[in-house]
């Protein structure tokens, strides 16, 4: 969110939340609906590869574990300077960010490498402490009316909206909604598949899309939409937290402190399994090798592409350190506008691709599910991956 404000239509960063969740329900009608009739549990890879050919499924699967990968990647450069920030707080030793990165790292294989039960309890408890916090945080600032201008009103302005680079501002917003389709990536794993997928799918895009909207403008409203920019950029690292402290007191700035690291970690744990999985569903497709779809005898989890993912991690990590890259400015923000890129580009040809399976039996479905739904959201994402492209060139300048 940050960031998204910093480098992107500043003030006006709310509504880009707005705008993209409503995009991407228009692309989860389409996608819901063909869930009963693509029974592979591997996503975007399933989707594109049923709708538009077996070559264009290959190149949208590993578009997609780049695009996780990436992503992954780039928060452990949150995750390590997050820490040393928790540490500095309690006037503990620190250490390079890195390595609290590769400790994260550690355990993150460990719960992937056992049974998907286990880090669904964990994200789950750390999720709600998550979401506790921040919409104390969010209560606290409308009881108190705001900063010191009050209500933040640029979310409801056109001029504010665009102003900035508002393609950037959907880099980071697509990046917020990540992993919202990865219910179908766990198609095997749950009793209902044709009932839970769905539900899971809407809920996830309506809480993310309402949750980060009003939180940025929280955010927003808590320090005065007209230096939001200035103010941001100048702590993008600690802005939360200090916010946190002004309205919720020294002991809410500590809980969100410890709750940001938590926060990084559960997101790294969830895009670790969802590799993990499209690596061993890739490899029971024969496009990888047969060896990573051979599950643990005993967790019958994806062990060995969940070690595979690490190793992938441990490089990336090991050549930011090599290259001396700036944890958040250039290796979390550069990758993850890569794996924005990557994910619109996917979210694109998915739309595409349900268009082309539908023309081909809409299974009674009506012309809304199968075609208006999907076409509406391709021609949204197309829009969308053009601003992006075009505001690229922000991204690279301001992590150098």
């Amino acid at each position: 969110v940050p960031i998204g404000i910093a480098f992107g239509n500043g003030a006006g960063f709310p509504a880009t939340y707005i705008i993209t969740g409503i995009v991407l329900l228009f692309f989860a009608v389409g996608f819901t609906a063909a869930t009963p009739f693509i029974k592979s549990a591997g996503a975007f890879f399933s989707y594109i590869d049923k709708g538009l050919g077996r070559g264009a499924g290959i190149g949208a699967a590993f578009i997609a574990l780049f695009s996780y990968i990436t992503l992954e990647a780039g928060v452990f450069g949150l995750l390590g300077p997050g820490v040393n920030t928790l540490l500095q707080a309690y006037n503990a030793p620190t250490a390079p960010w890195w390595v609290w990165a590769l400790v994260a790292l550690v355990i993150a294989t460990v719960f992937a490498y056992r049974q998907i039960e286990i880090s669904g309890k964990v994200l789950a408890v750390l999720t709600a402490a998550e979401v506790l916090i921040v919409v104390a945080l969010d209560i606290a600032v409308i009881l108190k009316g705001g900063g010191p201008e009050g209500f933040s009103t640029a979310f409801a302005q056109p001029s504010q909206i665009l102003s900035g680079a508002p393609g950037f501002g959907i880099l980071f917003a697509i990046l917020s909604f990540i992993g919202f389709e990865t219910a179908a990536v766990f198609r095997d794993e749950v009793r209902d598949p044709e009932r839970t997928i769905p539900r899971a799918t809407y809920i996830a895009l309506i809480v993310i899309g309402l949750f980060y909207a009003w939180s940025a403008w929280a955010l927003i409203s808590g320090n005065g939409q007209s230096n939001i920019v200035d103010i941001v950029s100048k702590n993008l690292g600690g802005i939360l937290s200090a916010t946190t402290e002004t309205y919720l007191g020294t002991i809410g700035s500590h809980v969100i402190q410890v709750l940001f690291v938590t926060s990084l970690f559960a997101c790294i744990l969830s895009l670790h399994n969802v590799v993990a999985r499209y690596l061993f569903t890739l490899s029971k497709h024969e496009i990888l090798p047969q060896t990573l779809s051979v599950a643990h005898p005993k967790f019958h989890s994806p062990a060995r592409s969940a070690v595979a993912t690490s190793v992938v991690i441990l490089a990336l990590l090991v050549g930011a350190v090599a290259l001396n890259l700036d944890p958040i400015a250039q290796f979390y923000t550069w990758l993850g506008g890569i794996s924005s890129v990557g994910v619109a580009l996917l979210l694109l040809l998915t739309s595409l691709a349900l268009i082309f399976f539908f023309r081909k039996d809409n299974h009674g479905l009506s012309a809304w599910k199968t075609t208006i739904a999907p076409a509406i959201s391709f021609i949204g994402l197309a829009g969308f991956l053009y601003l992006i492209l075009k505001n690229l060139p922000v991204l690279v300048a301001e992590g150098e």
